[in-house]
């Protein structure tokens, strides 16, 4: 029967994690794994993804199992495998080893969980399954409590420990080597899978999944496109935003822009280097208490200048930025949290987001952000600013109107082939500014070209 034994500092990390959530939030907590969900009958399932709470706190990604946290004492409960099972899916680890590697201090069969939940607070899982799981067998719940605990966990996960900063490396290593490998592909790809597929191959071939469905478009415009089936032609943007997941479950998130021929063109460029102004600001100005608000605006304001300069936008930047015209090209926010999810704790909606007493904005260059905290040292972040041609936002007839004395619409039609560009890298905030993750991947126009001739 094989065993499974966590290294010793990743095991001392989930002891420390458990006992800092105990300092913070009294009375037991459960937290389920999920379980995988069935594609079209029930033993072909889709890959299975344990719920990043679990794994925050268990280590391991099981399927089918919970953990009970009260105070220090940790129990986990999870079923062993059928013996039948081994036929299918080989030998694997006992219950009582599976323990042993996280450090429980007691070990039960999922069935004897009910004995286990009045009272605990959880974190509701994706799969409907085990949330109706957990609806059944929490029939006592304290008002708010669940509210506690999520508030309990975003406090810790918010900031990464010295574990979590090295899986995130380790994943953004291998979604650098799949970035170099696309931009190789490209010089004798025909389509966007064939590059995806250089790209996704990198990812496979280190035994990691993909942190989030990679994007390899040539319709940048379209902000999570997952079609791959457009031809390359010479003359076009491709955009690839695709990271690895380390096998602990951390995420990297990275996205380059380059030119299908290996060289931009002149408005390809001019677009391009105003982006990366963009991007490279706010990059200098990211460090522990600036408002990460203040860093998209800041992007906001660059991208402005940049677009008036070459004579898109009309007007001072600062009171195109107040009024949202350049939300026409950039509606996105600059980036989000990075942690064991790729837009970490959104489960979690806006509570995780947003600091205390603040809401999402409604208007048009703001209500996208998904982030809006002062930083702090061990956040790690996106960084990445856009320029986008969005047909449904550029031919709204509102937006026509509200923005006509905003945009010279004749010299915005001489960028034609620059439907979508955006630049984005993962940052972690130290205590005197911030180190970029995946600095290694160059971000210079020249060095795109460069390396796609290498």
């Amino acid at each position: 029967m094989p065993t499974v034994k966590l290294p010793s500092e990743l095991a001392a990390t989930l002891y420390q994690r458990r006992h800092r959530l105990a300092d913070q939030i009294k009375g037991p907590v459960v937290l389920w794994s999920g379980q995988p969900s069935a594609r079209n009958f029930p033993a072909n399932t889709y890959r299975f993804r344990a719920n990043s709470h679990f794994l925050y706190f268990a280590g391991l990604p099981l399927t089918n199992a919970a953990i009970r946290l009260d105070g220090d004492r940790l129990t986990l409960f999870v079923d062993d495998a059928p013996l039948a099972a081994a036929l299918w899916h080989g030998p694997t680890p006992t219950r009582t080893n599976l323990a042993a590697a996280m450090g429980a201090d007691a070990a039960y069969p999922m069935a004897e969980l009910s004995q286990f939940t009045a009272g605990v607070a959880t974190v509701a899982v994706q799969d409907t399954t085990t949330a109706a799981e957990q609806l059944h067998l929490r029939d006592t719940i304290e008002p708010g409590q669940d509210k506690a605990l999520a508030e309990a966990i975003i406090a810790l996960r918010l900031c990464a420990d010295g574990a979590a900063i090295t899986e995130i490396q380790r994943a953004a290593a291998v979604s650098i080597q799949a970035h170099r490998a696309g931009m190789a592909a490209t010089a004798t790809a025909t389509t966007e899978a064939q590059v995806r597929a250089a790209m996704e191959q990198v990812i496979m071939a280190a035994n990691l999944p993909c942190a989030y469905n990679s994007i390899v478009t040539v319709h940048g415009e379209v902000l999570h496109n997952e079609q791959y089936h457009h031809a390359l032609q010479p003359g076009q943007l491709l955009l690839a935003d695709v990271g690895a997941e380390a096998a602990s479950g951390w995420a990297s998130d990275i996205t380059r822009t380059w030119p299908v021929s290996g060289q931009f063109s002149p408005p390809q460029r001019d677009i391009y280097d105003v982006v990366l102004a963009a991007h490279d600001a706010c990059i200098a100005e990211a460090a522990p208490g600036i408002e990460y608000r203040d860093l998209h605006l800041l992007a906001c304001r660059v991208l402005a200048a940049g677009l008036v300069d070459l004579g898109i936008l009309k007007g001072q930047p600062d009171d195109l930025v107040a009024q949202d015209a350049h939300a026409l090209f950039f509606p996105h926010g600059v980036g989000h949290l990075l942690g064991l999810d790729v837009h970490d704790m959104e489960d979690l909606g806006d509570l995780a987001g947003y600091a205390p007493g603040r809401q999402r904005s409604h208007r048009f260059g703001l209500n996208f952000l998904r982030l809006d905290r002062p930083l702090q040292p061990g956040m790690v972040v996106t960084i990445e600013p856009g320029f986008y041609q969005v047909p449904g936002i550029l031919a709204d007839p509102f937006r026509r109107e509200r923005y006509a004395d905003c945009v010279d619409w004749e010299r915005l039609a001489q960028f034609a082939d620059v439907p979508g560009i955006r630049i984005e890298d993962d940052v972690l905030i130290t205590t005197t500014g911030c180190d970029v993750l995946t600095a290694a991947l160059p971000t210079a126009a020249e060095a795109i070209e460069a390396t796609m001739k290498a």
